[in-house]
């Protein structure tokens, strides 16, 4: 059974920066691709990162430059760096694994959410 554990989440000024955290159980992380998510009231999910076992990423265009993901597969966990937060970031951000298809990225196990609030 795979569990993830996100943190790292919380309040920040437009302009600032957070590190979202997740940590991973179970033995499959390395051999995973992983993602982060993102959810706001009434819309849908929306991927925003992920990245391959290889190390290669893929960002949503709305965070391009800004955004950042990387893994630790020593400490089965995958980072987010977030810089330059927006209004517009403020979601509830999901740590998921998954595997890649030739359709892209696809979520198999999620976190249970870290909240992320951009505001002055």
């Amino acid at each position: 059974q795979v569990q993830l554990v996100e943190s790292g989440g919380g309040l920040v000024q437009p302009g600032g920066s957070l590190r979202l955290s997740c940590a991973a159980s179970g033995s499959i992380f390395s051999l995973s691709a992983m993602g982060w998510s993102r959810q706001t009231p009434g819309k849908e999910r929306e991927l925003v990162a992920s990245i391959t076992t290889s190390g290669s990423t893929n960002y949503a265009d709305s965070v391009k430059g800004r955004f950042t993901i990387s893994r630790d597969n020593a400490k089965n966990t995958v980072y987010l760096q977030m810089n330059s937060l927006k209004p517009e970031d403020t979601a509830v951000y999901y740590c998921n694994l998954g595997h890649i298809r030739v359709s892209g990225y696809y979520a198999n196990y999620w976190g249970q959410g870290t909240q992320v609030t951009v505001s002055a």
